[in-house]
């Protein structure tokens, strides 16, 4: 029998792609260059499967013109880049690689507020340039965390390993979600559970950490961000659409908060006009994943999540299993 033809849109680890090469005919962008959509489309013609990233958009118009796909690969815990509802009713499987990268994340968050909190990246540029004359009392004045209140904007695994960091600064934790946590782990966290109007008004670091949905989009707007502490800090490694970002350069330029630090943003690759100019806020490129060992995992929990859907298996991380019964009628 042939072996099923996979495309990987972007470069992955060169172990992982041979070991999707020992089961599959491979095609690889290894230029690693974004493919626009007409492109992705284009060379998907007769593959049974594609393995993709974040930055991939992989719409209804890309099921629609290839039927013949069995499964899309996602190399990321996120999969807004796919229109799952249209895959689902097409009959293709789609799967994430959620779990090995909530520690490496919950890790980055506390390098965005750190380095939002102290101002290390515009202390950074300045020393740089050789304006330094040496040490002054009011120079590069940022603000404390240990003690402060870190406010939690969901509680799920990073949320949590989040929280599980802040003991170390010994921190009041509060959190909003959904769904309100089991009193063990609130107790083993330390964590208090508010509202969003509580929380947004007591922490002195708001970290976001809501998926991105139809309700999340802009979770924090301008009013949300009229309700913080003239001296507290948005942190956001979640999704870029959850802050509307116009209004967070606003907040900033206005001194409405004091710092923000991102990794991801609203119209990704381009941040909000103007952002980038600010020095109170930590720009990083969508890098909260980006140790070796996390995105080495990511990578063969793809193919392995790949190879389980063309052998006919379910995929460990399914994320429309409904495909399968709607398969096996």
């Amino acid at each position: 029998m042939a072996k099923p033809r996979v495309f990987v849109s972007r470069r992955i680890f060169d172990e992982a792609l041979a070991e999707l090469s020992r089961h599959c005919r491979v095609e690889s962008n290894q230029r690693d260059i974004r493919l626009t959509t007409p492109q992705l489309t284009r060379k998907l013609a007769g593959t049974d499967a594609l393995i993709c990233l974040l930055s991939d958009p992989v719409p209804d118009a890309v099921f629609a013109r290839h039927p013949q796909l069995r499964i899309v690969s996602n190399v990321a815990v996120g999969f807004n880049n796919i229109d799952v509802p249209a895959a689902t009713r097409r009959g293709v499987m789609v799967t994430n690689t959620p779990g090995v990268l909530d520690d490496t994340t919950s890790d980055f968050v506390w390098c965005l507020i750190l380095a939002a909190s102290r101002g290390l990246v515009d202390a950074d540029r300045f020393f740089r340039t050789g304006r330094w004359r040496g040490w002054g009392l009011l120079d590069f004045l940022g603000h404390d965390v240990c003690g402060k209140t870190l406010g939690l904007c969901g509680f799920g695994r990073i949320g949590r390993g989040v929280a599980r960091r802040a003991r170390g600064f010994d921190m009041r934790v509060i959190y909003t979600d959904t769904v309100r946590a089991a009193e063990a782990v609130e107790r083993d966290l330390g964590a208090t559970y508010v509202d969003k109007a509580t929380l947004l008004r007591e922490a002195d670091v708001v970290s976001l950490h809501v998926p991105l949905t139809g309700e999340t989009r802009h979770y924090i707007a301008a009013a949300d961000l009229a309700r913080m502490k003239r001296t507290a800090i948005l942190v956001n490694a979640a999704r870029g659409p959850v802050v509307d970002e116009r209004a967070l350069v606003s907040a900033l330029k206005r001194g409405r908060i004091a710092a923000a630090g991102l990794d991801v943003y609203e119209r990704e690759p381009k941040p909000a006009p103007g952002l980038t100019r600010l020095p109170n806020v930590v720009v990083a490129p969508h890098m909260a994943s980006a140790s070796v060992e996390t995105r080495r995992k990511m990578a063969d929990m793809a193919v392995a999540n790949c190879l389980a859907g063309l052998r006919g298996d379910r995929p460990p991380n399914l994320l429309n299993p409904e495909v399968l019964a709607r398969l096996s009628r």
